[in-house]
């Protein structure tokens, strides 16, 4: 076949050089001779080892998916994400749990449904997860709706008509409380990196400085999901006077290998992308592909298989073409979680409060012992997992649940649910879980006494 090719070839070779006049073609009939003796080398080469010359046809090399031009789209928006918040202004230094490090000054972002009765003991405080602003509900000052938005109100789970209803944005958070984009006022800068690392003790203490400034002396309820279940657990065990009952969703007493493991890929994505530049990117190039990437492995734990499967099982975007970008329609979902998400959060923020969770060990200042420091607690508490869940399994709710039983609470109230949506039922089923939440806080409980009877509370637990 090569051999063809070059007798047809040295012909048109031959009938160039008689057209050598024409300085172009002179050139051309040049470097035709060139890569026709190249050729008759390899035709040589393949005569002698008696190999046949085989087609190829392969993929085009163009890979719009990983191309892309990385900054387009929406500008980071974190400094003004939401608004309608207040904010305390708490002018005394702020002492972290590690490195002996210390802010100068801190502030608080809240916001507040509700009123307070005259006896101040209806408070009760809705503890935010990982990303969430102290946007949980829409009000007058901000009608956009918030994150718990149909849990949170007049006849809700948590009944505003009955309740002075709290949630505050997280410290090390980007949606008002200070953390790494704030200023620091002693530098004029944004504090960036040089934020102290947060665990969740620390969280829990900033939230006691706002209901102290606000005259609270004790919570009705302390109320969380995810990290807001730890902070949740953590308050209770702070200052177990000050707390009035205690629920748990989709949380734990510390934290497993699994979801340590998935929170450090999301750090590490953000922090080997060369535009993070150790923290300090708020006046140079935001890092889009690391925060994107990170959310996207986020996601992994957020949902579940079961869901997905039904969801999307094995559908495809274009049947019969595929490639190496996104085929499937599961992979088209999780680039558009990353993409819509991704300019929302200052990624610094991701890297403080996850880390937050991964410390979390609600035992680590009694003696490393978890049953001791549950032991501290002297209201009823309810806890409720789901089944699905793959960032918090079932087992570290009915490990907790159990924990608090034997630790001396006999009034341990634990649920068990069997949602489709993982970990993000807490967010999405309002019938499981706002119920059980609403029946919770408004029934009436005797501290230390038994919120249902002990034979359901084993067969839970088992």
């Amino acid at each position: 076949m090569l051999g063809r090719t070059l007798k047809i070839l040295r012909a048109a070779e031959a009938h160039l050089v008689q057209m050598h006049q024409f300085g172009n073609v002179k050139k051309l009939s040049t470097k035709v001779s060139e890569q026709l003796n190249q050729l008759a080398f390899f035709d040589d080469e393949s005569q002698a080892s008696g190999q046949v010359a085989q087609s190829f046809k392969g993929m085009d090399p163009d890979f719009p998916c990983a191309t892309k031009n990385p900054s387009a789209g929406p500008e980071p928006e974190y400094d003004n994400v939401v608004s309608g918040f207040k904010l305390y202004h708490h002018q005394e230094p702020f002492y972290f749990k590690y490195n002996d490090a210390v802010l100068p000054e801190l502030e608080i972002a809240y916001e507040t449904w509700g009123e307070l009765n005259a006896s101040r003991d209806n408070a009760v405080v809705v503890h935010a997860g990982l990303s969430a602003s102290s946007h949980a509900k829409s009000h007058k000052d901000n009608p956009k709706p918030g994150w718990w938005e149909k849990f949170v109100g007049p006849g809700c789970a948590i009944d505003t008509n009955k309740f002075f209803v709290i949630c505050t944005n997280t410290l090390g958070g980007c949606y008002g409380t200070s953390g790494p984009s704030s200023v620091n006022p002693v530098t004029g800068k944004r504090y960036a990196t040089t934020f102290p690392v947060v665990c969740v003790d620390d969280m829990v203490q900033v939230q006691w400085l706002l209901l102290n400034h606000l005259g609270i002396p004790k919570l009705h309820a302390s109320v969380g999901s995810s990290l807001g279940g730890m902070c949740s657990l953590t308050a209770a065990v702070q200052q177990p006077e000050r707390v009035g009952r205690l629920i748990s969703i989709s949380s734990c007493g510390q934290s497993h290998a699994s979801s340590i493991a998935l929170r450090y890929l999301q750090r590490k994505t953000i922090m080997t992308d060369p535009d993070w530049n150790k923290g300090f990117y708020y006046e140079g190039k935001y890092p889009r592909t690391g925060m994107k990437m990170a959310r996207e492995i986020a996601t992994l734990g957020y949902r579940s298989g079961p869901e997905w499967g039904k969801r999307f099982g094995r559908k495809m975007l274009n049947p019969g073409k595929p490639s190496l970008c996104p085929t499937f329609l599961i992979e088209s979902y999780l680039d558009y979680q990353g993409e819509s998400f991704c300019t929302k959060y200052d990624p610094n923020s991701l890297l403080y409060i996850s880390k937050a969770m991964d410390l979390f060990d609600v035992g680590e200042d009694y003696g490393g012992n978890v049953q001791t420091a549950l032991s501290r607690i002297e209201c009823p508490v309810m806890v409720i997992g789901v089944k699905t869940d793959i960032l918090f399994p079932i087992w570290q709710q009915r490990e907790l649940a159990c924990n608090l039983k034997e630790a001396g609470n006999n009034a341990v109230t634990f649920y068990e649910l069997d949602s489709i949506y993982g970990h993000d039922t807490f967010l999405l089923d309002l019938n499981g879980v706002g119920s059980a939440v609403k029946g919770f806080l408004e029934t009436e409980l005797a501290e230390k006494g038994r919120a249902r009877p002990q034979k359901d509370l084993d067969n839970a637990v088992q």
